[in-house]
């Protein structure tokens, strides 16, 4: 029979492991080592536009080399559902945003709008 001392011992042994491993978890995935992240290596979000509250259009990039796929998924806080499946495409390359040109300060703006009103 184990002494008290003992089971106190492995209690706060285990204890003591669960974050070790939740931390080697987390690395693993991150590394790409673990099963969930070669999953996300053969799944890729394309797109997602919000329809309203609560619902989102999404597509995803699933498989790879010739056998990729698109998927759109119409997605709400209760579901998921497959609306449509589409060749993979390549995609334009990302046009860099551009910002509307403002006026230099907030004194160009006040003379702007004094000489607006007269």
């Amino acid at each position: 029979m184990p002494s008290a001392g003992m089971s106190a011992l492995w209690f706060f042994f285990i204890i003591a492991m669960i974050p070790a491993a939740l931390w080697l978890l987390k690395r693993s995935q991150a590394a790409g080592l673990g099963a969930l992240g070669q999953a996300q290596q053969a799944t890729r979000v394309v797109s997602i536009t919000g329809l309203g509250p609560n619902q989102r259009l999404v597509t995803v990039e699933v498989g790879q080399g010739d056998e990729r796929q698109w998927l759109v998924l119409g997605v709400t806080a209760q579901s998921i559902t497959a609306l449509h499946t589409l060749a993979a495409q390549e995609l334009p390359p990302a046009q860099p945003l551009t910002m509307p040109k403002l006026p230099a300060s907030f004194a160009a703006l006040l003379n702007k709008a004094k000489k607006g009103g007269q």
